[in-house]
């Protein structure tokens, strides 16, 4: 997985998880909650997504259990990952206050020219 973006489902996952460790359907449920719907997870995306992100070392299994008859797996975010997660929270809020200073000249060209 690249160092330079995550895929919004892996930074979904991992901000779920930064919360607290979870089972994969109580990601899917958080992670829509959390987006307002916007982004709802596939269980073939997210368990591809767990799979990738447990092989770059940012989450790993912590647990299962058996609930109704389903084996439950529960993922844990490790520091590695928090460090992604924080990585490209400062990528977004980089990205986003670029955009900022750009629009508010914007504005101020536009108010002077009036």
């Amino acid at each position: 997985m690249s160092e330079s973006e995550l895929r919004e489902s892996a930074f979904w996952i991992l901000a779920t998880l930064a919360e607290q460790r979870r089972h994969g359907y109580a990601i899917m449920q958080e992670v829509q909650r959390t987006t307002d719907g916007r982004v709802a997870l596939k269980v073939t995306t997210l368990y591809a997504a767990l799979e990738r992100l447990e092989r770059a070392g940012w989450v790993v299994v912590d647990g299962e259990e058996v609930v109704g008859g389903r084996a439950r797996r529960y993922y844990q975010i490790t520091e590695a990952g928090v460090a992604r997660l924080t990585a490209e929270v400062r990528r977004l809020e980089d990205r986003a206050r670029a955009a900022q200073v750009r629009l508010s000249s914007r504005i101020a060209l536009a108010g002077g020219l009036s």
